[in-house]
This record gives structure tokens, C-alpha cells and sequence, in this order.
């Protein structure tokens, strides 16, 4: 069904861009298909790369910040209460308007995409991880208490495995987020990746040019959420077997 209604607008795009006639706007499927091929050498060598790290490396230092502060939140009401205010209040500041400041800071290094990426995919980890803590069965772990059960026991047995699917759920969104988030790092200053890509191709007013590294940010978007996928069903096979 889906992949009809994927084929449907593709097809309505591609007789649209032809009617329409001015593919420096609008190019056709067709034609970001075409384009996408010929700079396939220039995109997959020198820009996909440098776009795939700054994500990684983004991705990875949200992950230690985020579950390394939902733990210690989730352990200490103080914590909790002084940071979680912070953790909110950063994500009403539109990150396109701090990307320029981090580049100033930064100058066209990777760090300043890095940075943009971490401040877009820190909050979903950080708040669903400490929300599958909280969400611990109350009962079961009294349970354990009684048993003799260390706090740490309890966390391993108990906490943690009730956190691990509000994190997955956290991470999938913070994947594509972090597609987004390097993106726009590269959008607004940088000298590599596929956001510089287009953004060049669109001052040569190449409209299939703009959409073919797009194309391949959804393509790493969606590779990135189905491994996210993979990797839940491979650690969390005690919850399907249950």
C-alpha cells in the first residue's frame, strides 16, 4: 500500500515538473535520478563520507550525554530538578538560529556540525530513557528489595530493561533527527558534506542538482532507522519471546 502511494506521487511529481517546464525549480524524478548518477563519483566519495561522520560522531556523543543523564536524573531529585527545566528550555531555541553562532565558535570545522547534530538528537534520548526508568514496575522492585536485592541489582534487572524500549523509541527519532541536524550544520557552514552540496548546486541554480544529495540524506535517514530497527530485535529478543 505504502509503496503504491509512494509510486503515485512520484508519478504525479514527474508529469507536474514536465507541465510546469523549468527544472531549475522543479526538476522531475527522472531528471534527480539522472543527476544523482552522474554525480555519483563527487557525492559518494568526497561529500557522503563527511556527512556520515559528523551524524556518527553526533549520534555518539548524544548517547553518552543523554543516558548518562537520564541516570543520574532518574537517581537524584536534585539533578532532576535543575536539569530537566535546562533540557526543555534548549529545545525552544530554533537550532538554525544557533548554527551561525557555532560556526563562529567553531569555524567550518566538523565540530560545528557535530555540535548542531548533538543539539538536535540529545533531547529524544535523554527524555525517553528517563521516562522507561521511571516507568519501572514499583511492585517488582519492592520485591527485590525484600529479597536482599542492591540497588544496583535492581537497576540492572528491573530499570534498565523497562528503559530499553522507551530508548529505542528515543533513538529512532534522534537518527533521522541527526540527518537533519548535520544537514543543516553543513547547510550554513561548511566546505564537504551533501547539505554544502546542495546548497552550491543551488547558487548554480541547478534544481536536480539541490535534490540529489537530498535524496541521499533520506536514503541515510531511513538506512540508519531500519538498523535502529535490527538492532532492538537482536537485544531486546526476551521481550518477543515473552
Amino acid at each position: 500500500m505504502s509503496i503504491g502511494l509512494v509510486l503515485l506521487l512520484l508519478i504525479v511529481w514527474e508529469i507536474g515538473a514536465r507541465l510546469y517546464g523549468k527544472p531549475f525549480i522543479l526538476p522531475s524524478p527522472i531528471n534527480i535520478l539522472v543527476r544523482l548518477w552522474e554525480l555519483r563519483s563527487v557525492l559518494f566519495i568526497n561529500h557522503l563520507p563527511a556527512t556520515l561522520a559528523v551524524i556518527l560522531i553526533g549520534l555518539l556523543m548524544s548517547l553518552v550525554l543523554g543516558i548518562g543523564l537520564s541516570i543520574w536524573m532518574h537517581e537524584s531529585t536534585i539533578v532532576r530538578k535543575a536539569f530537566f527545566p535546562l533540557l526543555i528550555a534548549s529545545q525552544t531555541i530554533p537550532v538554525i538560529a544557533l548554527a551561525p553562532i557555532f560556526v563562529l565558535w567553531f569555524g567550518y570545522s566538523i565540530w560545528s556540525k557535530v555540535v548542531v547534530t548533538v543539539l538536535i538528537t540529545f533531547f529524544p534520548i535523554t527524555v525517553n530513557m528517563f521516562d522507561g526508568l521511571r516507568a519501572a514496575d514499583p511492585h517488582l522492585k519492592e520485591v527485590l528489595q525484600t529479597m536482599g536485592a542492591t540497588k544496583r541489582q535492581i537497576f540492572l534487572k528491573v530499570e534498565l530493561p523497562s528503559a530499553l524500549p522507551h530508548f529505542y523509541s528515543g533513538l529512532k527519532v534522534a537518527v533521522t533527527l541527526s540527518v537533519i541536524g548535520a544537514a543543516i550544520g553543513e547547510w550554513l557552514g561548511a566546505d564537504s558534506g551533501l547539505g554544502y552540496f546542495s546548497r552550491r548546486m543551488m547558487t548554480q541554480f541547478d534544481g536536480a542538482g539541490v535534490f540529489a544529495p537530498i535524496v541521499l540524506l533520506s536514503l541515510l535517514g531511513i538506512a540508519l532507522f531500519l538498523l535502529v530497527g535490527l538492532l532492538e530485535r537482536i537485544t531486546m529478543k526476551w521481550r518477543n519471546e515473552n
